[in-house]
C-alpha cells in the first residue's frame, strides 16, 4: 500500500468539469489518498508533463478539446512516457472512439455521466490503472489490427473488416455469434478461466491465444480484452506468425 497520495493529471478544455473532479477526487470522506492537476490546453499539459518537473501516477483526458483530440493528446503522451496509466473521461460514445482508443493504448475508457457516481468510479479507474491491474505493456510490439465489440449476452454485436477477416468471416457474419464461436474447445476454457475474471474485475488482459477460422483452421492471435463502463467486452486482435509460437499464455 502506497503511502504518498496518487498524482493525477486532468485535461478538459472545460474548466467547470476540471473544477468539479478536483474537488470530487480530493475530498476527505475519498478514501483514495490524491491530488489533481487540472489542464484546459493539451499543449500545456504535454509541456507540464515533459517538463522535468514533479511526475504523475495517471493523466485523465477529455476527447473532444481545441488544438488536439484526447486521442492524439494521449499519444503525444505515449512518446515520452510509454508506461504512464492513461485514461479517457469523455462523453463520446464508445462505439465512436474503440478502434482509436485501442490503437492509441489507452489503458481505459470512463463515460461522463451525471451525479457523483461517475466521479467515484473515476477514481476507482484510474487506482486499478495505477496499480497495474489494466497497464499498457509498452513491449507489446505487435499492432492490433481489428477490433470487435462482444453485448453483455457474450454474443458479438459488431466486427470490423479486419477482425472479421482474421476469422474467414465478413463483419456481417460474425456480429450475432456467440464468442465461443471463435476459439477452439480448449482455448474457451482458458478464457472463460484465466481472460475473463480479470476483465470482469475492471482489468485488460493482453496476450496470445487461438482462433478458430471458419473453414475449421486455427492460427495464433494477439489479443487484448477490456471491458466497457456499460459492462460489454472490446476485443482487438492480430494474427501472428505460427512459427514457433505455443498455445495460449
Amino acid at each position: 500500500m502506497r503511502d504518498d497520495p496518487l498524482s493525477i493529471l486532468h485535461v478538459d478544455d472545460d474548466p467547470n468539469l476540471g473544477g468539479l473532479v478536483k474537488t470530487y477526487l480530493e475530498r476527505d470522506s475519498n478514501d483514495v489518498d490524491c491530488t489533481v492537476t487540472t489542464e484546459t490546453s493539451p499543449t500545456d499539459a504535454l509541456d507540464r508533463i515533459r517538463s522535468g518537473g514533479p511526475e504523475f501516477d495517471c493523466v485523465v483526458s477529455d476527447y473532444n478539446m481545441p488544438e488536439m483530440n484526447g486521442i492524439d493528446f494521449l499519444e503525444a503522451v505515449r512518446e515520452t512516457h510509454p508506461e504512464l496509466p492513461l485514461l479517457l473521461f469523455s462523453g463520446e460514445e464508445t462505439n465512436d472512439v474503440a478502434a482509436e482508443i485501442i490503437r492509441a493504448g489507452v489503458t481505459d475508457y470512463l463515460r461522463k455521466g451525471t451525479g457523483t457516481d461517475q466521479y467515484t468510479m473515476l477514481i476507482r479507474r484510474v487506482e486499478h490503472a495505477v496499480e497495474g491491474g489494466g497497464q499498457f505493456d509498452p513491449e507489446a510490439e505487435t499492432e492490433l489490427d481489428g477490433v470487435g465489440v462482444v453485448g453483455t449476452d457474450e454474443r458479438f454485436e459488431e466486427a470490423d473488416d479486419t477482425y472479421a477477416s482474421f476469422y474467414g468471416y465478413d463483419p456481417e457474419d460474425v456480429e450475432g455469434k456467440h464468442w465461443t464461436e471463435l476459439h477452439p474447445e480448449e482455448e474457451v476454457e482458458h478464457i472463460r478461466t484465466h481472460v475473463l475474471p480479470v476483465v470482469r474485475r475492471g482489468g485488460e488482459w493482453s496476450g496470445r491465444s487461438r482462433g478458430l477460422r471458419s473453414d475449421g483452421s486455427t492460427f495464433t492471435e494477439s489479443k487484448m480484452v477490456t471491458a466497457l463502463d456499460d459492462g460489454r467486452l472490446l476485443i482487438a486482435v492480430s494474427e501472428l506468425d505460427d512459427s514457433g509460437l505455443g498455445a495460449a499464455e
